[in-house]
C-alpha cells in the first residue's frame, strides 16, 4: 500500500516556508519584476510553496520562469551556450552537450526510492528511510545553487486536456536540462492551473548539477519521494538522472497506475506506432524493450510515429484500449543509427532545419557529429565524452577507445519527423490493438510469437531478458528486465504483476479490441542456429515485415502455427510479405533457422524466470501457472523430435489436432 501525503514533506521542512506571505516575499526577493509577475500568474498555491521552499533551499542568485514562449526559449538556449553546457555544431540549430566521462548513463546504485515504515519497495531498486533522505538532501542541496540562475518550466506529460496526462514543474539550475524539456514536454504555462485542477496532482522536479566535478559524482543522488510525487536530483547532468520528468515522473504514474486506478489504467515503458493495413486500416502498435535494444527504430518502422520511450493507457467507454505519449520529442540513442536502418531520423540529423541536441558523440574538426555504427568512415580525430579522441587510440588497458559512446543521444522534437502522427495531441489517445515486449535475445525465441491468451501475453511481458546495456553505469551481463519497465516500478513487482493481468484480462475491454499480445526479437544470431559467426540472422528492416504480421493477425487475416511459447507465422505469408513490403526474398532455410524451437534454451529461459520469481512476495500463481503449462509442452515436443522442433514438425502436430 502508498499512502500520499505521509510523513514530512522533505522541501517544505529544509525551505521552512509554509505560507503564502512568506513565499510572496522571497519571491520578491528573488525574482526580477518580469520573473515575478510571470510566477504570480500560477496560482496553485501548493504548487507556489513548493517553488518558494527550493528557492529557500538552493538559494540561487536569481530566478528565472519560462513561460514556454520563443523569446524565453531562446533566453535558455543562449544560458545552455554562455555556460558552456552546450556547444553550437556546423548545423544551424544543432549543440551538443558532454556528460562527464563517469556518468554516462542512469547511476542506479546512487538512486533512492524515499520510504516510510511499513512501505515495500521493488526487489530490484533501492530504499532509504524519510529521515536519513532528508539530513542528505539538506546537507548536499542546501546552497547548491549560490552563483546560479534556478530556471523553472511548467510542463505536461501528456496532450492537453488528455485523462492520462500529468503536470509537472521543473526546478534546474541546468540549462541543458531545461532546453531539453522545452523539447521533450509541453510547456503549459498558461494552462498549468487549469490542468492542475482538472487532474487533481502535479509532479515536482528539483535538480542541481552542483559544480559538475568527477570529483563530485560519489556524492551524486536521485531521489523519489513518492509520497510527494517529488524528486531531487543531486551533482549529477546525465539527462536520464536529471531530467525527472521523464524516468523520475514515469515512476509515479506507474504507481498511479497500480495503487489508485488498477486494471483501469498503465504506465508503460513503450513506444506508440502506427501499421498501415489492407484498404488504408491503420493499426497501433506499443510496446516494451529496454533501452538500446532497438525501441526507436521498432517506432521509426511505423507508418504513423508517436512515441519511442513511454506510453500512457486506459480502457475507454467502448472497452477499447487507448494510449497517449506523455512526451512531444526524442531522447534516442544513437549507436546503429544509420541511412539503412533509420532514414527518416537520419535525415534530421544529417541536416540543417531541425533543433537537436546532441549528447556525448564525437565531433570533428569542423563541428559535425560521428558516433557509432553510422555507416560512415570516421574522422581522424576529434572531441568526444572523454576528450581528446584519434584513430587507433586505446585505453590505459589497450581496448580502443569508440568514437562516442554506447549512450550517445540525439534530442528532438517529434513534430519534426515525416512520418509524425498529427494525432498524438488528440487527448482520446489512440486505439491501441497490439502490445509488444522484446530485449537483447541472442539464442532463444524466434523473430515473433503471439501469446494464445491475455495472461500468456503478460507472462511474454513479465519474462523479458536483455544483454546488458549502457544506459546504466556498471550494468554487465544478461539481466531480467520484466515489462522493459522494472527499474521504473516503484512498489512491489508482485503488485505491478497483478495490475497487469487485471488490466489486459479486464472484462471491460470488449470483443472486438482484445489486444494482441506478442514476443519480438531482433538479436538472434547465426552462431545460436549452427552457424559460426555472431553476425544476426536478419536485418534492421525486417522489423516492419514482423509488424505486418502482427497487424493482419489482429484481423485474422493470416494463419498460425500452434506451439507451447505461442504462435508463430506460417513461412509463405511471411514469404509474401517480405517481397511486398522490403522488397526483399525470404529464403525458407533462413525461416526454419529463425522459428524452430530450441527447448532446451526455452527451458533454460523458464526455469530463469520461475527461480527468480519465487523469491517475490506475493506474486500472482498465474505467472508459474503459465510458465509451468509451457515447460510441459516443450517436454513433450523434445520427447517426439529432440531439442530442435522445425516449424514443419509443429505443423505435423497442428494438422492432426494434437496438444502438447
Amino acid at each position: 500500500m502508498l499512502l500520499k501525503n505521509k510523513g514530512i514533506d522533505i522541501i517544505l521542512e529544509i525551505g521552512g516556508i509554509i505560507s503564502f506571505d512568506a513565499a510572496f516575499a522571497l519571491f520578491e526577493k528573488k525574482l526580477d519584476r518580469e520573473n515575478l509577475s510571470k510566477l504570480l500568474k500560477i496560482n496553485q498555491k501548493d504548487v507556489l510553496l513548493k517553488i518558494a521552499n527550493s528557492i529557500a533551499m538552493c538559494q540561487p542568485d536569481n530566478v528565472f520562469v519560462c513561460t514556454g514562449s520563443e523569446e524565453d526559449k531562446q533566453y535558455i538556449r543562449d544560458i545552455a551556450l554562455n555556460n558552456r553546457e552546450e556547444t553550437k555544431l556546423a548545423l544551424k540549430g544543432h549543440t551538443v552537450h558532454f556528460d562527464l566521462k563517469e556518468e554516462q548513463g542512469r547511476i542506479t546504485d546512487r538512486t533512492f526510492y524515499i520510504i516510510n515504515d511499513g512501505e515495500e519497495v521493488s526487489s530490484l531498486a533501492k530504499k532509504t528511510s524519510r529521515y536519513d533522505a532528508l539530513n542528505d538532501i539538506k546537507a548536499k542541496m542546501s546552497g547548491i545553487m549560490r552563483g546560479k540562475v534556478m530556471l523553472i518550466g511548467f510542463y505536461l506529460r501528456g496532450p492537453l486536456g488528455s485523462p492520462m496526462s500529468n503536470p509537472a514543474v521543473e526546478i534546474t539550475s541546468s540549462a541543458y536540462v531545461l532546453h531539453s524539456a522545452e523539447i521533450l514536454y509541453r510547456n503549459i504555462y498558461l494552462h498549468f492551473d487549469k490542468e492542475v485542477d482538472r487532474l487533481g496532482h502535479f509532479y515536482t522536479n528539483i535538480h542541481s548539477q552542483g559544480q559538475n566535478r568527477p570529483e563530485d559524482l560519489p556524492n551524486a543522488r536521485v531521489y523519489m519521494d513518492r509520497s510527494y510525487q517529488t524528486t531531487y536530483a543531486i551533482n549529477c547532468t546525465y539527462a536520464g538522472n536529471t531530467l525527472l520528468l521523464k524516468k523520475g515522473n514515469h515512476r509515479f504514474s506507474v504507481d498511479k497506475a497500480v495503487y489508485k486506478n488498477r486494471g483501469d489504467e498503465l504506465s508503460e515503458h513503450m513506444f506508440i506506432t502506427g501499421i498501415k493495413g489492407p484498404q488504408g486500416r491503420l493499426t497501433w502498435f506499443a510496446g516494451a524493450a529496454p533501452s538500446g535494444c532497438g525501441k526507436t527504430t521498432t517506432a521509426m518502422a511505423g507508418h504513423h510515429f508517436m512515441g519511442d520511450d513511454l506510453a500512457q493507457m486506459w480502457i475507454d467507454k467502448n472497452g477499447a484500449i487507448r494510449s497517449v505519449n506523455p512526451e512531444c520529442g526524442i531522447f534516442g540513442i544513437v549507436e546503429n543509427l544509420n541511412w539503412e536502418g533509420d532514414p527518416l531520423l537520419m535525415e534530421l540529423l544529417k541536416k540543417e532545419g531541425t533543433e537537436v541536441i546532441w549528447s556525448n558523440v564525437l565531433i570533428d574538426e569542423k563541428g559535425f557529429p560521428h558516433w557509432t555504427g553510422n555507416g560512415e568512415e570516421p574522422p581522424e580525430q576529434g572531441f568526444n565524452f572523454q576528450g581528446f579522441w584519434k584513430k587507433g587510440m586505446t585505453d590505459k588497458n589497450g581496448i580502443p577507445v569508440p568514437i562516442s559512446h554506447s549512450n550517445a543521444r540525439a534530442t528532438l522534437a517529434s513534430k519534426d519527423i515525416a512520418n509524425y502522427s498529427s494525432d498524438s495531441e488528440n487527448p482520446e489517445g489512440a486505439i491501441t490493438r497490439i502490445f509488444t515486449y522484446s530485449g537483447r535475445d541472442s539464442d532463444t525465441m524466434p523473430p515473433v510469437r503471439v501469446a494464445k491468451n491475455s495472461d500468456h501475453g503478460v507472462v511474454i511481458g513479465a519474462s523479458i531478458v536483455s544483454a546488458a546495456t549502457s544506459t546504466e553505469v556498471g550494468a554487465t551481463g544478461v539481466n531480467r528486465a520484466p515489462w522493459a519497465n522494472a527499474p521504473f516500478i516503484p512498489g512491489p513487482l508482485a503488485d505491478y504483476m497483478d495490475a497487469q493481468f487485471c488490466f489486459f484480462g479486464n472484462k471491460k475491454i470488449a470483443t472486438e479490441y482484445k489486444p494482441v499480445m506478442a514476443g519480438l526479437n531482433y538479436f538472434l544470431t547465426d552462431k545460436a542456429r549452427g552457424g559460426i559467426s555472431n553476425k544476426l540472422l536478419g536485418e534492421k528492416r525486417d522489423v516492419r515485415v514482423w509488424l505486418t504480421w502482427l497487424e493482419r493477425k489482429a484481423y485474422d487475416e493470416v494463419d498460425v502455427i500452434e506451439t507451447p511459447i505461442g504462435q508463430i507465422p506460417k513461412y509463405d505469408d511471411l514469404k509474401k510479405m517480405f517481397r511486398e513490403i522490403i522488397k526483399k526474398e525470404y529464403l525458407e532455410s533462413l525461416y526454419i533457422k529463425q522459428f524452430s524451437l530450441y527447448i532446451d534454451n526455452i527451458i533454460v529461459r523458464i526455469d530463469l524466470q520461475i527461480n527468480a520469481y519465487g523469491k517475490e512476495k506475493g506474486v500472482p500463481y498465474k505467472l508459474f501457472e503459465v510458465l509451468n503449462e509451457q515447460k510441459e509442452g516443450l517436454l513433450n515436443l523434445k520427447k517426439l523430435f529432440g531439442s530442435v522442433v522445425s516449424p514443419t514438425d509443429l505443423l505435423k502436430l497442428n494438422n492432426k489436432g494434437e496438444t502438447y
